[in-house]
């Protein structure tokens, strides 16, 4: 475990920060980090460069670029041709410049709208993905199987992980771009300081979510990494879920709002239902700790220490 390089790409995101949180303390572990400004990761030189000079011995590849429903639709050549691009870029390079391991990471979205619930690993590709992020969905399976490629006619040592929906400190809290327990922390939160007496929620508010603590979800990443080396994806999630309802429901008594909660099923909600089955990674000896209400707590705390901070 002595000089142990790990490269974390995409550090200053929801994820990739929560990881560097969870490598601190790791005994003689360094943790490599680069801004955008510094490394451009859809530039292919540059990504090849990086990688002969500092020569990192893992990467957690949390690099992408993220986004609802509404981000999705607005923008989806820019979903696909970043994602793809990044991914490609540091693949590869890893796998050139003799990287020992590499962990990539998907998303739930990747399987198919109406995957059998909840979702094993073997759903994916089996049928038609969810229109609303398919551009997203697409570059994400290009990734999984790129690195399933590389182990198979390399060897290289690329591990697959399919997160839930994430959520917690460092969270992207812009109403127009933003997931949707971001979204409703900070409509409540502005809902509440205001005295308004309701608050309109996307959809029927009977799409079921499955949320997964980042912070857990970065403790998940390092033990894969240190226990996991396999072709095949492995799904990461607590295996529960919740009713729109009811994470708006919860998210108003996290934030003091107690006017009405009103849906508008004019608009879009996307999938019915999206819990993972998480029997490989339980299998693996990992299982979240932080519970739901808990951790809305603890994020909400950190966006009332941040708001100043925050766009939108």
């Amino acid at each position: 475990m002595s000089n142990e390089r790990i490269f974390v790409a995409g550090h200053r995101g929801l994820v990739g920060s929560a990881v560097v949180r969870a490598l601190e303390g790791r005994p003689g572990c360094e943790t490599v980090t680069r801004t955008r400004a510094q490394l451009d990761l859809t530039d292919q030189a540059a990504v090849r460069r990086f990688m002969a000079e500092v020569r990192p011995h893992k990467i957690v590849l949390a690099a992408a670029k993220v986004g609802g429903i509404h981000a999705n639709n607005t923008y989806p050549a820019e979903f696909i041709w970043q994602n793809s691009i990044i991914q490609c870029n540091v693949i590869d390079a890893a796998y050139r410049e003799g990287v020992e391991k590499l962990v990539f990471l998907g998303s739930s979205c990747i399987y198919p709208k109406f995957a059998p619930q909840p979702m094993t690993e073997d759903c994916l590709l089996t049928s038609a993905l969810e229109p609303t992020n398919e551009w997203y969905a697409v570059a994400k399976i290009a990734g999984i199987k790129m690195c399933q490629a590389y182990r198979r006619q390399y060897g290289f040592d690329a591990v697959s992980l399919m997160p839930t929906n994430l959520y917690g400190p460092g969270d992207n809290f812009d109403l127009e771009n933003s997931h949707v327990l971001p979204a409703l922390l900070r409509r409540f939160h502005e809902a509440a300081r205001a005295g308004a007496g309701s608050v309109t929620v996307w959809g029927t508010g009977n799409v079921c979510r499955e949320f997964l603590h980042v912070d857990d979800c970065a403790r998940a990443i390092v033990y894969c990494m240190d226990n996991y080396s396999d072709e095949r994806i492995v799904n990461v999630g607590t295996g529960q879920d919740v009713t729109i309802r009811q994470l708006a429901e919860t998210v108003a008594r996290v934030t003091g709002f107690a006017g009405r909660i009103e849906f508008d099923p004019t608009k879009p909600e996307g999938t019915p239902r999206k819990l993972l089955d998480v029997s490989r990674l339980k299998a693996l000896g990992f299982s979240p700790s932080i519970g739901l209400e808990e951790g809305i707590a603890g994020t909400y705390r950190w966006f009332l220490d941040n708001i100043h901070t925050l766009r939108g």
